[in-house]
């Protein structure tokens, strides 16, 4: 049976969202009260309606208990509506409810009035870029949780030629290598990491470690 996804608010945040859970099966009824936004999300394959979500007689057609997962994607110019529209999910008994905020305070509100998970997109953005940018290495960041992080990183220079069992990451730097991208193709082959295999110049290492672990490497391997 096919997941059921309802996105209420379709700017860039809430159109990817609704773009992707489309595009990995899902059926996804997307809401704004913009007809024009919802026009790319109906030709990226999601059902559309138009109303106003803090309406509870509204939101109640689009049956938000019956779905898989609600996502409250409204804008910061629209705080107080993402508040509304979270507490009437909850209210209405959603089972799963990511809330958007963009800033700790109504990050904090969506938490009370009952958003299972909230999300802040620039934020998270930002962090992975500023890591990005200042280890010219790390290509990707992605938080696992509270401390932990997955990270593609170019392999330094001291590990060409040497082998995971040797260079012993997860002793030394609280390091899991669990995949390599090896050069071939425009965007690599992964292939699982071998103990005794050394590594190759151009390898790119997806690594499990705490936060920081990773830049500690960097520093001490190059």
């Amino acid at each position: 049976m096919r997941r059921q996804a309802l996105v209420i608010g379709v700017g860039q945040f809430g159109l990817a969202m609704a773009r992707t859970l489309a595009a990995r099966g899902a059926d996804v009824l997307a809401v704004d009260i913009s007809e024009r936004k919802l026009e790319d999300a109906v030709r990226a394959g999601c059902e559309g309606a138009v109303f106003d979500a803090t309406s509870e007689e509204a939101l109640s057609q689009a049956s938000p208990q019956k779905r898989d997962l609600c996502v409250c994607a409204v804008g910061d110019e629209a705080r107080e509506s993402a508040i509304i529209i979270t507490a009437l999910l909850r209210q209405m008994g959603a089972r799963r409810i990511v809330s958007r905020a963009t800033d700790e305070l109504t990050e904090r509100i969506l938490r009370l009035v009952g958003a299972h998970e909230v999300v802040n997109p620039e934020r998270a953005y930002g962090e992975r870029l500023a890591a990005r940018i200042f280890h010219a290495r790390i290509l990707e960041e992605l938080p696992l949780g509270e401390d932990m992080v997955i990270t593609e990183l170019e392999a330094p220079p001291a590990t060409v030629g040497r082998t995971l069992s040797t260079l012993d990451l997860p002793r030394r730097f609280d390091i899991n290598v669990v995949a390599i991208r090896r050069a071939l193709g425009e965007r690599g082959t992964l292939v699982w990491p071998q103990p005794n295999e050394p590594i190759e110049r151009g390898d790119i290492l997806v690594v499990v470690a705490r936060e920081g672990s990773t830049q500690a490497m960097i520093e001490r391997m190059g």
